[in-house]
């Protein structure tokens, strides 16, 4: 009787380790799986806390400048208003890569300091600077201004009771209108519109040898002429000169990886009858895709 009790205890004795056994077994595969749980939670959070691509450009939107909505590029091949070409990607506008130093061209030489002249004799000097994020054509154009490509690329608005000096003579290449320039436009006091507080309009015409040929007259005292335009994927060639005949002066910009503005100053003197003849052209293309110089506006002073 007591063998069979020893037998009976042995056997719950070694039940009781199996079942300790098992349930060690149990904790382990139970405390493993909570601890990969773990490590995947912190792992998702860490990815999650990480600012998604773009966050932090798209986050100082609100501090662009003027049109950084939209894109750095001038237009494609196919004629049609508002059509990018192949911009560089990630360019805002006005934040360009830096362009190599403008090629100097041997029939343009560096517009020489103006001596002072003498009561009645010609003057004439071309500068370049930045074009303004915005500009006030009722401001700068005081006595006269046209814009161009507000309404496709035949249309112009005219400063309303101006004084008629802006000539537009034409020029080789087909115009198209193009609404996506870096740089607004805004005026108060046009004839066909008389107002608008920002358009980014202008027209552009591709190809070398093409581009703009306009005109100012006379007056018999000293004027200052400001030309808005820009260029594309191109060198762009701005030359002034007097129809009293003397030398050219000239300001050329270019840039052969997207597009870039400018403001052209032309200061002058003529007597009335006599004319300040301007140039606009495309010296240069940099891409088969429609490399092109631009114009937005004339404003005379």
């Amino acid at each position: 009787m007591a063998d069979e009790d020893r037998t009976r205890a042995q056997t719950r004795t070694a039940l009781r380790r199996v079942a300790r056994a098992r349930q060690r077994r149990r904790w382990a595969v139970e405390g493993a799986a909570v601890l990969v749980c773990l490590v995947v939670l912190v792992s998702y959070l860490a990815s999650r806390s990480d600012p998604e691509p773009g966050d932090d450009q798209a986050g100082r939107a609100g501090d662009a400048p003027a049109g950084a909505a939209r894109s750095a590029a001038h237009p494609g091949t196919d004629g049609r208003t508002g059509e990018a070409g192949p911009a560089m990607p990630g360019l805002r506008p006005r934040q360009r890569p830096p362009s190599p130093d403008p090629t100097p061209s041997a029939s343009a030489p560096a517009t020489p300091p103006v001596s002072p002249a003498s009561p009645g004799s010609p003057v004439l000097s071309v500068t370049r600077g930045e074009m303004p994020a915005e500009v006030d054509l009722t401001a700068v154009g005081t006595r006269d201004w046209v814009h161009w490509g507000e309404r496709g690329g035949n249309s112009t608005v005219r400063k309303r009771s101006g004084s008629g000096e802006i000539v537009d003579a034409g020029g080789a290449g087909t115009r198209v209108g193009w609404d996506g320039n870096q740089e607004y436009v805004r005026w108060s006091d046009g004839s066909s519109q008389r107002s608008t507080s920002g358009t980014a309009n202008g027209v552009y015409t591709c190809g070398a040898g093409n581009g703009f040929t306009l005109a100012v007259a006379g007056s018999g005292e000293p004027r200052t002429v400001q030309v808005y335009g820009g260029t594309w994927m191109a060198r762009g060639r701005l030359e002034a000169r007097l129809s009293t005949g003397g030398p050219a002066r000239a300001a050329v910009i270019e840039d052969p990886y997207t597009s870039q503005s400018a403001q052209f100053t032309i200061r002058f003197s003529l007597p009335k009858g006599a004319r300040l003849l301007l140039t606009w052209t495309v010296e240069k293309v940099f891409t088969p895709h429609c490399g092109n110089v631009g114009l937005q506006a004339v404003a005379v002073r």
